[in-house]
């Protein structure tokens, strides 16, 4: 298994380590991506020199360039900014060009875990003060290993000491690899909507409207229904159709097309701009087949939500 060790912006793991998030953005000013190791691989937190040390770590869900402001309205605080002036500023400081939605690069981490100062682990025999950005390590290779091994010690004790004794966190194969972990990893928030948002190409699955500050990611069955954060329970949508969703006014078809329902009319007396909707074919689907809307979430929706 590879790991990657990254170069950690130590006000942003600060301001991280107390509100312990289920989820961060692992943000790159340059926009610049990430594709070091697999899905569900650990990515290391490396604080700044002065401090050469390993103070924590996540689980490596994606990499996607996006505006600040989709980033800010996705992760919030977990991007490791109190507010999001507080972050663009954090963003701007690192950068020649002041524009005013910048794209930063988005690395989203799951499950971060954040160690106590007694637990930093010292930097691997010969990491070089040049490393900027980070560097990949394999557990097959004796380096490698041995931090890995620390890391999951640590990650017991802190078991432990919370009285978790069955926590996941301390197996090394407590979640698959690549597209499985996504499956059945319990992911966040942030990561549904930003893959969501870039699964239907920045544009709302109804519509193909691509105002993106108007789109917004939709759980097919609600996040409060137990319905999971993954991209086939997701549509992007506009969000007045996102609402209208949502209350069982509108929803679509395990085939694809669009439903309007008539309460629309009956309880507003209107309803002239979504009844030319119903019946449309959905053209906007995301590229990979896995990522399309489930069957059984679209199902659960006709049956619980929408009211013909």
């Amino acid at each position: 298994m590879k790991i990657f060790i990254g170069v950690t912006d130590n006000s942003w793991f600060r301001y991280l380590s107390v509100s312990n998030p289920d989820e961060v953005n692992f943000w790159r000013p340059s926009g610049r991506l990430f594709g070091a190791i697999e899905t569900g691989a650990p990515f290391l937190f490396k604080l700044h020199s002065p401090l050469n040390y390993i103070a924590g770590g996540g689980y490596f869900v994606n990499s996607y360039k996006l505006p600040l402001s989709l980033a800010w309205d996705a992760f919030k605080e977990k991007n490791g900014a109190p507010d999001y002036m507080a972050l663009k500023q954090m963003i701007l400081s690192y950068r020649s060009e002041k524009a005013i939605d910048p794209e930063i690069g988005c690395t989203i981490l799951n499950e971060p875990f954040f160690f106590p100062k007694e637990y930093w682990i010292p930097v691997p025999d010969g990491w070089s003060q040049n490393i900027v950005t980070g560097k990949t390590y394999d557990t097959k290779n004796a380096i490698g290993g041995k931090l890995w091994d620390q890391v999951l010690y640590n990650l017991s004790r802190m078991s432990l000491e919370r009285e978790e004794f069955a926590s996941d966190h301390v197996l090394e194969e407590r979640q698959p690899y690549g597209k499985e972990y996504l499956l059945k990893a319990r992911l966040g928030q942030g990561a549904f909507r930003v893959m969501v948002t870039e699964a239907y190409h920045k544009s709302c699955t109804i519509t193909g409207e691509r105002t993106l500050p108007v789109l917004e990611a939709s759980h097919i069955k609600p996040f409060a229904e137990e319905g999971p954060n993954r991209t086939n329970n997701g549509l992007l949508l506009r969000s007045d159709l996102h609402i209208l969703f949502d209350r069982g006014y509108i929803s679509i078809t395990p085939d694809f097309h669009v439903v309007v329902s008539k309460r629309i009319k009956e309880e507003f007396q209107n309803g002239r701009e979504y009844y030319p909707l119903h019946g449309k074919k959905i053209e906007n689907l995301p590229d990979l087949v896995e990522d399309r809307p489930s069957e059984k979430f679209i199902e659960w929706h006709n049956e619980n939500i929408y009211v013909a």
